[in-house]
């Protein structure tokens, strides 16, 4: 349903249209209702698995391949992507206005008499049926009486973005960042046909993307999924990591946030995460008016963009802030501290390497006080990162590498990412660790875990720590796993339960995780039930894989001495 405001304009326009618009009162919550019903049953056939996503992609970027370099093809298909996906949710507020009113035609100049009752309009050349040449349009003469039909769709879709942005100015460098119709030494840098291909693939009644259609973080995994392919095509990594749908929704879930809660994702990506608390906190509480005030930083161009897209496609209000968050972070307060939140949630890129002396001279003081100084590996420092952007009664969930709560345990000397775990345990900060399904994210076949803290533990949680192995709970894909649907509000029971569960659930205190040498694996703690023998062969694998994490590390300070030693010499 509109706003009160929309409802009032809409009602206005559509009486000088000589409309009738007089109906019963509705309640205003079944109405509401209702339309999620509609949309639901419309979207359980529609809804695209990654594959048919996947193949819309690649047939897409197969349409220009060897037009540009292949670390380029994002650039053209995302804003495309972008624009359809525009046509699309409009289409969609179209549809919604036409059964209020009875008549397409009618909600159609309702949206042209005033384009802010939209979520985005869309002027009618950058309408995708027009794109597409599925609808006509009239192009309108220029001051000689001349038309000013583009010469090529390349020519249209330049101006289609521009004229998006026009209407809907906080789209400015998001959807507007390339020209499809620029030119090199007198040649089309992505020739006309070939684009035209794309906009046909596009075009294709299977990927329709309203919002009934996809599921909501559809643009952070089709960028992903350009990264993953794009970076194989050159030998690279991608370089960042996508949190599959289902393991933010589970985050979503352990943090359970309340109204009006303030939500931060340092390193937020396409802004996936901080929609799926919004959904969660919706759907704990779906008669609160009051949203979550959601904020951000990131610091890829693209992954900026795509998140302001996503913020908008879902009428959201999200704060983001470009930049790199352990260096620069943007977010403070009016003291110019960092400023705290209630909930934390995010998924940094792993294993990541820093220079020791950002961590050496932070100005923010995030590590020395919390644990110490790392070393080069970023995975404690994101979460030492994670302490100082909680307020006094916050909670996070940080999806991780499963190396972050093992590495150092066992060894004879002393480690300090060891130490900054123990300093956590002892401050009784680390509520749990999950273990997740192996080969979930597109960037690593590695399993990863969610480390989740709590600065005000419940009185029964106090001194304790849920460790849940969530390994076996696994749908087998192509060419990704994931965890089911069903799966995952159990899951998060059981964590926030913290009650054991044979196969499935450990709770250790904190003697227990020093006797462990602060091995904090949940793989280490639970498991399938298993013999004497079992048990020790685990642990034996366990302390093995501590014994070469040790040998990495050393090898890797060897080197960095080497180093100096050789430009010493």
């Amino acid at each position: 349903m509109p706003q009160k405001a929309a409802r009032t304009a809409i009602a206005a326009l559509a009486a000088e249209a000589g409309i009738d618009t007089s109906e019963p009162v509705v309640d205003e919550a079944e109405s509401a209702a209702g339309v999620t019903r509609r949309r639901s049953r419309r979207g359980q056939a529609a809804v695209p698995t990654t594959k048919p996503m996947e193949q819309m992609l690649w047939d897409a970027a197969c349409s220009i391949r060897g037009e540009k370099d292949a670390a380029k093809f994002k650039d053209y298909l995302l804003p495309l992507l972008f624009l359809k996906r525009l046509s699309d949710v409009f289409d969609d507020e179209i549809h919604r206005l036409a059964e209020e009113f009875g008549d397409g035609t009618v909600a159609r100049e309702i949206a042209d008499s005033d384009p802010r009752l939209l979520r985005v309009y869309l002027p009618p050349e950058a309408r995708w049926g027009v794109v597409s040449g599925r609808e006509a349009y009239e192009w309108p003469r220029d001051q000689w009486r001349r038309s000013t039909r583009p010469a090529d769709i390349g020519e249209h879709l330049t101006r289609a973005v521009r004229a998006v942005v026009r209407y809907n100015p906080t789209l400015s460098g998001v959807i507007d960042v390339v020209d499809f119709a620029s030119e090199r030494n007198g040649e089309r840098d992505i020739n006309p046909a070939r684009l035209a291909a794309v906009v046909e693939t596009f075009s294709d009644p299977r990927y329709r993307l309203g919002l009934a259609d996809v599921q909501p973080d559809f643009l952070g995994r089709a960028y992903e999924y350009l990264l993953r392919k794009f970076a194989e095509g050159s030998g690279q990594s991608a370089g960042e990591f996508f949190t599959p749908t289902e393991v933010g929704f589970l985050m979503a879930h352990i943090l359970r946030p309340k109204p009006g809660e303030t939500c931060h994702d340092y390193a937020c990506g396409s802004a996936g995460l901080l929609i799926k608390l919004q959904f969660v906190a919706r759907e704990t509480d779906p008669t609160s008016r009051v949203p979550l005030k959601l904020c951000g930083q990131e610091l890829q161009a693209d992954s900026y963009a795509v998140a302001h897209m996503n913020a908008i496609i879902h009428d959201m209000e999200v704060r983001i802030e470009r930049g790199d968050t352990m260096i620069n972070p943007k977010l403070k307060d009016v003291s110019g501290r960092i400023a705290t939140h209630d909930i934390v949630i995010a998924n940094p890129m792993w294993n990541q390497d820093f220079n020791p002396d950002v961590f050496e001279n932070d100005p923010f003081d995030r590590f020395r006080t919390a644990g110490g100084v790392t070393t080069g590996r970023g995975d404690w420092a994101w979460l030492q990162h994670t302490l100082a952007c909680l307020n006094e009664r916050g909670r996070a969930a940080v999806v991780l590498d499963t190396g972050a709560v093992t590495r150092g345990s066992g060894s004879k000397h002393e480690d300090r990412e060891r130490n900054i775990r123990r300093w956590f345990v002892e401050q009784d900060l680390i509520d749990g660790v999950v273990l997740l399904p192996d080969n979930l994210f597109y960037n690593t076949n590695a399993a990863g875990i969610i480390v989740v803290l709590s600065m005000r533990k419940p009185e029964a949680r106090k001194g304790k720590i849920v460790l849940l192995n969530a390994s076996q709970r696994v749908g087998k894909g192509r060419p990704k796993n994931y965890i089911p649907e069903d799966d995952i509000r159990p899951l998060a029971a059981a964590f926030l339960n913290g009650e054991p569960v044979d196969g499935e659930v450990a709770v250790i205190t904190r003697e227990q995780a020093q006797q462990s040498d602060y091995n904090l694996s949940p793989s280490r703690w639970v498991g399938h039930t298993a013999t004497g023998d079992e048990a020790d062969i685990r642990d034996v694998i366990a302390r093995f894989e501590a014994v070469v994490a040790e040998d990495v590390m050393i090898s890797a300070d060897l080197q960095v001495v080497l180093t100096k030693l050789k430009e010493l010499a």
